[in-house]
This record gives C-alpha cells, sequence and structure tokens, in this order.
C-alpha cells in the first residue's frame, strides 16, 4: 500500500498580534481550518505550521494569503470572513476575501466603509453597477436592501443620480390602516421604518434630515409612485413580495432616463390575502433573461447578522420540513 504523501509548510508573519488578527484572534477557528482541509495547525508566536497532504496544505496556505491580503488592505478579519476564506478554498471557488474587501461603498465618517461579506452579495453590487434593474431574492438578512442603499448613497454622493427613492408596500393598506390617527403617510410610516433606520445607519443625522427635507431622498408608501416618472433616480423598491401584480408593473414603469431600479424580497414570504398573486412571484418568471435586468439568489450562507442567526434559520427549516422561514 502506497503511503499517504504528507507536507510541512511554515508561514511566517511580522507580529504574533498579525498573525492572531487573521483568525480573528480565536485559535478556535483553526479547527475549523482543520477539519475542513484535513490538517494539522499549529501556531506559535509569529508563525504558523501546516501539515498534511500536499493538495490541502496547499489550500491552506491560500487562506492565509488571502486574509493577509484582506488584512493589509485595512479590513478587520472576523469569524465569518476566516470561514469564508477557508470555504472558498475547500470548495475551489473563485472569489476570495480579497476580492470583497476591494469593494468599498459609503461610510459614516468613523466608522468603516459598508463592504460585500459574500460572494453573492459581491454579485449583487456588481450587478447593480451593470444593469438599470436588479431583483434581489433571498431570506431575511443577507444585506438586500441595506447594500442596495449603500450603493443608492454612494452614486448619489458621486452626483451619478440626483434622487434616492425607497418604497415599500403596506400590506394591511385598507380597513386596518383606516382605524390608525393621521393623514396617509402618518398610517403607513410604522411599515417604513426599517428604510429610516438603514438610512440613519448611514448619513450623519443632520445631513440625513436635510436630503428627507429637500426631496434629495424619498421615503414613501408604494401608493406615491403612480402616475410618476421617475429620472435620474435610484429607486429601492423593498419587501417586493408582498406587491400585487399591478402594482408590480406600476413601479417598474416609473423609470425614467438615468434611473436604476433595485428591487428586494422573498417570493416564499408572501403576506397578501389569500388568492391574491404576488408581482415578485409573476416579475421573475416574465423577466428572466430580459436585456437590462438581472436577478442575484441569495441564500441563508448569505446572512450576515449574527453567526448564530444562520444556525437558527437552518434549524427552523428543517424542523418545518423545508418551508420558508420568516423574518
Amino acid at each position: 500500500m502506497t503511503p499517504v504523501a504528507v507536507t510541512e509548510i511554515k508561514l511566517e508573519f511580522d507580529t504574533p498580534q498579525f498573525l492572531h488578527a487573521l483568525f480573528a484572534n480565536d485559535p478556535r477557528n483553526l479547527r475549523y481550518l482543520e477539519k475542513r482541509l484535513d490538517l494539522r495547525v499549529v501556531t506559535r508566536d509569529g508563525w504558523v505550521l501546516l501539515e498534511g497532504d500536499p493538495e490541502g496544505v496547499e489550500k491552506a496556505k491560500t487562506v492565509f494569503r488571502d486574509l493577509e491580503q484582506a488584512k493589509r488592505n485595512g479590513s478587520e478579519i472576523v469569524e465569518r470572513d476566516f470561514k469564508l476564506a477557508v470555504d472558498v478554498a475547500a470548495g475551489g471557488g473563485e472569489v476570495g476575501l480579497t476580492d470583497l474587501t476591494e469593494v468599498r461603498l459609503l461610510g459614516l465618517r468613523g466608522r468603516k466603509p459598508v463592504m460585500p461579506r459574500t460572494p453573492h452579495q459581491l454579485e449583487y453590487l456588481q450587478a447593480i453597477e451593470k444593469h438599470d434593474v436588479v431583483f434581489g431574492l433571498g431570506p431575511a438578512g443577507t444585506g438586500k436592501t441595506y447594500l442596495a442603499m449603500a450603493m443608492a448613497l454612494t452614486m448619489l454622493k458621486k452626483r451619478l443620480i440626483t434622487r434616492v427613492v425607497l418604497t415599500r408596500p403596506a400590506v394591511e393598506a385598507g380597513e386596518a390602516l383606516g382605524f390608525l390617527p393621521g393623514d396617509l403617510k402618518e398610517k403607513v410610516a410604522p411599515y417604513l421604518r426599517p428604510l429610516y433606520d438603514a438610512l440613519h445607519d448611514m448619513l450623519d443625522p443632520e445631513e440625513g434630515q436635510r436630503y428627507l427635507d429637500d426631496g434629495t431622498i424619498e421615503i414613501a408608501p408604494l401608493a406615491f409612485m403612480r402616475g410618476r416618472t421617475l429620472a435620474r433616480s435610484f429607486v429601492i423598491l423593498d419587501e417586493a413580495q408582498n406587491t400585487t401584480r399591478e402594482q408590480m408593473f406600476m413601479t417598474l414603469t416609473r423609470m425614467g432616463e438615468g434611473s436604476r431600479m433595485v428591487v428586494t424580497g422573498d417570493g416564499s414570504q408572501v403576506d397578501l390575502k389569500p388568492g391574491q398573486a404576488s408581482g415578485l412571484v409573476e416579475a421573475e418568471r416574465a423577466l428572466n433573461g430580459i436585456e437590462g435586468v438581472a436577478f442575484v439568489r441569495f441564500s441563508q450562507v448569505d446572512i450576515v447578522r449574527h453567526p448564530v442567526v444562520a444556525r437558527i434559520v437552518e434549524a427552523y427549516d428543517k424542523h418545518r420540513g423545508g418551508q420558508a422561514v420568516r423574518g
């Protein structure tokens, strides 16, 4: 029986602190590397020793080089980043952590810029740059709306557009809203709260309020879109699975010259009344393959909230026999 070849490589880094930062300052993450690539990993001082079959060692070497480049690009490596670098190397994927950290969008002063954290998020941002209409589809927590808003504000700062329009349907519009105090805008304000939260996370309060006051940024219920033509605007339609077929068609046809639109939602989480067809589901079928329109589909692996959230979603999904988990 031919013995299995074993390779041993020692990688050295500037300081122990720099090396520890590459695995998120948690030695337990190295166990993940050992398990995924079937290696033995030993680290001490400013070096790490990789031992195993030649292919696995070479992939682990690629992992550390990817992490090192991302760190030198100014990124702070967290557990998710480390595991992504390992998974990409293990699966032979083409998008590494370095590719993700090279894309930087608007960041609030004193905070880090907004960057894609998964290959699908990178694909999403690249699609928004290249296409007039982009559908971001998938579960909650995958960054669909947040990244779209970061891209919109970045383009606004670069003066590629003159206005950002954020809208989402209020699925209970009708009798339920009639009992609430105030005018229509006040009635639907609770449904628009997530959009305000994301906006305030990216802009200084004074700047954000100024944009809202002068109409540079408009947050409005979907009903306010009817009859308008939006030129040089970046339109984000959020929670689009709760649009009717007529609402979706109406919104898509509001685009004017120099505009682009991002539609986000999850076709498996429709909250419309029984028997009412979702405009998002119809759009997926009708617009597939149309020039200028792109679809980017996210999955549970793209959830970028607390790491346990993805595990909770997956556990519930299994418990419910594959039925969609709401979020």
